[in-house]
Order: C-alpha cells, then structure tokens, then sequence
C-alpha cells in the first residue's frame, strides 16, 4: 500500500503550506484561468508519487518521474489540479466534470501552445484595442503637470436619489481611500467638496485643504440606511425595483513613470473635467456601438445571484460600465477574427480570466492599495464603492503595475505555459527559495517528443460516466464541498461571456448555463439538500470503483464544518464497496483568504485514501476517545513540524476525518446499499456515534494548541502491526 507507506505528512504538509500562501509562485499553471478553491499542486503530487513510486516522497519529490502506462481518473476534475499532477508524470489521464468551464479550463492548461506566436497576437491584440480606446484611460498628473499618464484605478462610488428632497445622496461607507501602509499618508476624501486630503492620522485627520470642512473616516451610509446631507431624511437602499445602482467617480489612482522615483507614495488625485468628459465619450461610444459579443442574458435566480437581483441587477450586462463594455466588446471583435483556434482559444479564455477585474463589482482595498476581483471571495460581493481597473494595463520594463488589465492576464498565462514546457519545484534553503527544474516532466499530450499520453476530458455528470472495469491505476479528486458556495452560478459570469468566443462549441458549451440540477452541491434555490448530495456522491464513487484495478486507490480530500457532510462521504464510501485504509491531515487552503477568514473555518482537509482490499495500521483502530485523542495528538505534532499552527477548526475537521474512517471501518460487512438514502444516512451517523460525545475531545486539543506547546516530535510514518481488511 504505496501512500500509506510513502506519504510524508510534515513534508507534504510545509509544501502545502508554503505554495498555498503564494500558488501561483510554486504552481503558475493555475494563471491560466481563475478556479475555486484549487487544493495544492504538492499534495497531489505527494499522492502521485507516493502510490507509484518505490521511495518515500521527501527522497524523490525533487527527481523526475514517468509513470507510462498508469492511467488516472478524477471524477469533479474542475481546475484539474490531480490531472495535471499526474499529466506531468506521464500518466494517461480521465478528467470529467459536469460544468462546461472546467473542462475549458484543465483544456486550455493541457494543449500546447506555441508561446512566441501566442506573444505575438497578443502583443497585436492590445495595440490595436489601445488604438481604439487607450484615450480612455490617461489622466493628467496635477501634482507635476505631465498630460496624459497612465490611470491605475478609478474609484467609484454607488448613489441614490433623495426620497424626500430629490438630492443625490453618496453612498460612502467610508471616506478612507488609503491608509499609511503603502502610501506616506492617509488618503481621506472630502465630504463636502470630494476633494482628496493627506492625513498623519486617519481618526483625527483635521480639516479639508480645499474648503475647510472637518475630515472623517466614518460616512453615512451604515446598514443599508444613510442620512440625506441636505434635508436629514433616512433613506433606505438597495431599491431592487429602481434597476441596477447609479455611480459616481471619485478618485483616480494613476500612474506617472517619469516621476515615480523621485515620488514617495502613490499618485492620487480627484477626477477633474477631462477625465468626467473622456468617461462621458466612452459612454457615447458604448451607445453608438452594435454589440456582437455582450450578452444580453438575463441572471438567473440562484443563492448567490438573488444578491445582485437585490440591488437591481437583472442581466449580466447591468455589471459593467460604458467604459468597460466599449473595451470588452471590441476585445471580443479582436479575438474572434484571429484565424488560428489554438491562439483563438488562448485569447478567448483570456478574456474570460480577465472578466474578473472588468466589471463594478471590484472593490479596492485600502491597504495593499489595488483591486480586488470579483471573486476574491467565493460569491457576488455588492460593495457601496467599486474599483476600475485600467482595460489595458501598465506596462513599466516587462513588470505589470496594477493589476486587472490585459497586459497582466496575458504575463501571468504566458508564465503558466511555460511552466507546462519546463515545471520546476521550490525547495528551502539558506533561509530563501531554490527553483529546481525537473528535467523530463511536462505537462501536454506528448512526452520526451514522442511518446503520445492519453487525455481524455468530458463535461458530463459523473454519475452517468462510462469507465471501463478494472482499467484504472488510481482515482485522485477533490470532490464538490457540500455547502452553499455555488461555482456554477459564479462562473456563469465568465461563461456567457466565453461561449459567444468559442467556436467550434465545444461539449456542453450549448448549454445557457453552467448550472445543473445535478450538481452535488447544496442549493436552497434548486432544494438540493445532503441526500441529494449523498446519493450523487454515492453514484459517482461506486462507478470509479468499479473501474479501479485489484488494489488500486480511490485518494480524495475533503472537509465541512458540519458532520452531516461527513456522513454522507461515508455513505458514499460503503455503497462503492470502498473502506478506508487511512486518513491523512494536509493544510489545503491559505488562514488569510477573504472567502475564510475569521470564519473558524479549517484550513486542513482530510485525505480519504480508499481500497477494496489491503491492510489498516492497527494502531489506526480507535476504540475509546482517548485512542483517537491519541492519534489526532500524533498528526498535529506532525503539522506543527510543518509549520502549521492548528486551529479549533483544523482539529475538528481532523477528528471528523478519524471518526468518518472508524465508522466505515464499522459498517463494512453487512452495508446494504440498496435502502433509501435517509436510512442510510441515519444508520451512518448512529455509527459515527459509538465513540460517544466527542467536543470535549476537541475542545482539550484546542486548548493545548492555543497553548502553544511545543512539537511533540512525532515521526512521519506511523509504524505497529496492520490489520487485514
């Protein structure tokens, strides 16, 4: 049993921690289009090698490997993180997913791509939009007098009108446009004149330089209720029936490359009359144009889009500005008539990838001082003030300043091509990062110029895929998490953008929408609850393990504040014919990421690495809470050896991990897979219950983590006799 003789659970778990905390350094090819919540490149990596190899992990993580002949399926392949990984190695691979996105993007990771020619219609494609509307994005610098410099940012603020007195009221939360860490000063706009002041402190930053009013950081619009300035009438907001909410620029954030080194901070200024009459230009524009490529959708009702239906979004167009849809309309144009599909494509998904940052629902946060796309948490956040990122982009030596342009997502797809044709891994050393090359591995269809690897990618549900018996080495997957993060109606976004550009359309691409009553995810719009998501999940495992060779894995990593998620990963596992032969702790997403934030959420999941037959470590069999507590000690020794400092809701997920293995362990022999879903269900959480109440549990481990005591030293691998499955 390769991984659970292989894995190395603290050096995995440093990898996992160190490229979660900047994926794109240890894994580029995830630049090539935005996807949810994609697991470490490293763990799945350490899987690979760990079941195919003959060595533990850490002794040939940084070597070369080609694994010929093995064939890998992941049934939810989405940003195709276990495909790629065993791509890599050589490994025939299966990937199936029942949203038309995924199989787009693993697509646009895998097939090669001439990078010096792809360069070149880029490079074409921007100077031919910057042509058309390069005008709209200079400003001038009042603070030198240098004319037409480039704009980073525009600042934009949501208004309504009066329902007493009529006066257009400013939405502002908040008058702070940038606090000190990376600008010299705080930025705070006037409430009066709009005016842009500098303060040495943010709390009592004095009077306007312009008219003399009092500066202040709190606005008056809290909790969907704001004072009108002129009459004091409490208006309310959003107004749904009023259609989407009307903005104001600001502030400008801009760029001026003559002047920076000389300059201590940003440059920031007020729009003064070119700018409002260059945005009045743009809008006139959009006017004048027919649009070919903006879709005219209307935004489906869902959990997350009844958001935007709120503020009075009713169609996808209604997210954008004049500005931006004159700019995303003739980029469309300029891709459509490039002859190549391979370039096509690149430029098609692109544009998709570049959506995320082109639309008036990015926010600007105030410290880092750049936007924030639209996904930068996992839903449709509606803000009071948005942030317009520069179409174009700025580019200063061959680095990108700002973000949210073209000339970053064509830098950043460029970087994950290449990282196709020559993957490297990032080890520690000296106190700094080491890029190691592994000679011999790529990600593509073709190996060492010869050998052709098989890839197979459908967008299909996999509880209907046709897999041929006993013909798979190894499953590797991240399944849907069973919550109310619902990636279909967020890549709906880009989708109804992309499918007017794809052409040939490919598989699933006829459909309006990604979204499908058969996804496996919770949706109170559709009432799709756990025994939807159990029953799917038992569909889908059952017809890969049947496709599984004597002995071969089904390694999946999962966690859920709830344990009901649980029990249905378990209900999933019996059904399949499947036990557990270990559960294995690996840090998966970053503590700092917006979406988890002081959410209490765990940032560990639980790899279940599932077999018909082989053997179970005996000292894995817990019997009491003090056994488990004994094991769950071990790993997070294990994880603090990482670097991991584990949290409430890491040992939680951890003990839910250990409970979910133990419980199928349990059920095993006599598993009737042909009751009704609930009863199963039921009979699974009764069985989950054997070790009694175990928070106390969870609670002492929590607080001896909160302790911070010191790593208990324990090894990486968990010796002791094995049981027979």
């Amino acid at each position: 049993m390769a991984i659970e003789a292989n894995f190395d659970i603290p050096f995995i778990a440093a990898m996992a921690l160190r490229e979660k905390q900047i994926q794109q350094n240890y894994r580029p090819i995830i630049a090539v289009h935005k996807w949810f919540a994609r697991r470490p490149g490293t763990l799945f990596r350490g899987l690979v090698l760990s079941e195919f190899g003959d060595r533990p992990v850490a002794e040939a993580f940084f070597e070369s490997h080609d694994f010929p002949g093995r064939v890998v399926a992941d049934p939810f392949m989405g940003g195709g993180t276990p495909l790629l990984e065993a791509n890599r190695v050589g490994c025939d691979i299966i990937g199936c997913d029942i949203n038309p996105m995924a199989a787009w993007v693993v697509r646009e990771e895998i097939e090669r791509l001439d990078l010096r020619t792809y360069r070149n219609a880029a490079e074409q494609l921007i100077e031919a939009l910057g042509s058309e509307v390069g005008v709209a994005y200079r400003t001038d610098c009042p603070l030198y007098g240098d004319r037409d410099v480039p704009v980073k940012y525009f600042l934009w603020v949501k208004q309504l009108d009066c329902e007493k007195c009529g006066a257009a009221i400013d939405l502002f939360p908040g008058y702070l446009v940038a606090d000190d860490s990376r600008h010299p000063r705080h930025v705070l706009v006037c409430p009066t004149c709009g005016e842009l002041n500098e303060a040495a402190d943010r709390h009592q930053p004095g009077r306007c330089e312009a008219c003399k009013t009092f500066l202040r950081e709190a606005g008056p619009a809290k909790r969907n209720r704001c004072l009108c300035p002129q009459c004091g009438h409490e208006n309310r907001y959003p107004h749904s029936g009023a259609g989407p909410p009307r903005h104001r620029m600001f502030a400008i954030e801009y760029y001026n490359p003559r002047r920076k080194a000389a300059h201590a901070g940003r440059f920031f200024k007020k729009p003064d009359s070119k700018d409002l009459e260059r945005m009045a230009a743009a809008t006139a524009q959009w006017e004048a144009l027919d649009p070919r490529f903006v879709p005219e959708q209307a935004i489906p009702s869902g959990d997350e889009t009844d958001r935007l239906h709120r503020w009075g979004y009713r169609r996808y167009r209604d997210l954008f500005n004049p500005r931006q849809l004159v700019g995303l309309e003739l980029s469309c144009r300029l891709i459509s008539a490039v002859e190549d599909r391979r370039l096509r494509n690149a430029l098609a998904t692109n544009l998709s990838d570049l959506l995320r940052y082109q639309n008036m629902l990015c926010r600007y946060d105030t410290t880092a001082l750049k936007s924030l796309d639209i996904f930068s948490v996992h839903g449709f956040p509606v803000s009071l003030v948005q942030c317009e990122s520069n179409l174009l982009g700025i580019g200063n030596g061959g680095v990108s300043v700002g973000s949210g342009g073209w000339n970053n997502i064509i830098e950043k797809y460029a970087k994950a091509k290449g990282y196709c044709d020559s993957p490297f891994e990032v080890r520690q050393g000296g106190g700094r990062k080491i890029i190691v090359p592994i000679n011999g591995e790529r990600i593509a269809q073709t190996f060492d110029g010869s050998r052709r690897r098989s890839v197979t990618l459908r967008c299909a549900t996999s509880t209907e895929i046709d897999l041929a018996p006993q013909s798979l080495d190894a499953v590797f997957t991240d399944p849907p998490y069973f919550g109310n993060v619902q990636y279909a109606e967020l890549m709906d976004f880009c989708y109804v953008w992309l499918r007017r550009l794809a052409s040939p359309l490919p598989e699933g691409f006829r459909r309006e929408s990604t979204r499908s009553p058969k996804e496996l995810t919770r949706n109170s719009t559709q009432a799709r609850g756990i025994e939807h998501f159990a029953d799917g999940l038992s569909a889908v495992y059952s017809r890969v393990a049947r496709a599984l060779k004597p002995g071969a894995p089904l390694a999946f990593t999962f966690h859920h504040n709830r344990f009901e998620a649980y029990a249905a990963v378990g209900v999933a596992i019996l059904d399949a014919g499947l036990t557990c032969t270990a559960t294995i702790p690996c840090p998966a997403e970053m503590g700092g990421s917006i979406h988890i934030h002081g959410t209490g959420s765990s940032i560990v999941d639980t790899v279940f690495v599932c077999r018909v037959h082989g053997r179970v470590r005996r000292g894995q069999i817990c019997e009491t809470n003090e056994d488990l507590a004994r094991l769950v000690e071990k790993e997070l020794g294990q994880l603090r050896l990482a670097g991991l400092k584990p949290s409430a809701g890491d040992i939680r997920c951890i003990v839910f991990g250990h409970i979910t293995r133990l419980a199928v362990w349990r059920l095993r022999n006599g598993w009737d897979r042909t009751k009704p879903i609930g009863e199963r269900l039921r009979s699974f959480s009764d069985a989950a219950a054997f070790l009694g109440d175990t928070q106390p549990m969870i609670d002492v481990l929590a607080h001896q983590e909160a302790q911070a005591h010191p790593p208990m030293g324990a090894s990486a691998s968990a010796g002791g006799n094995t049981v027979p499955l």
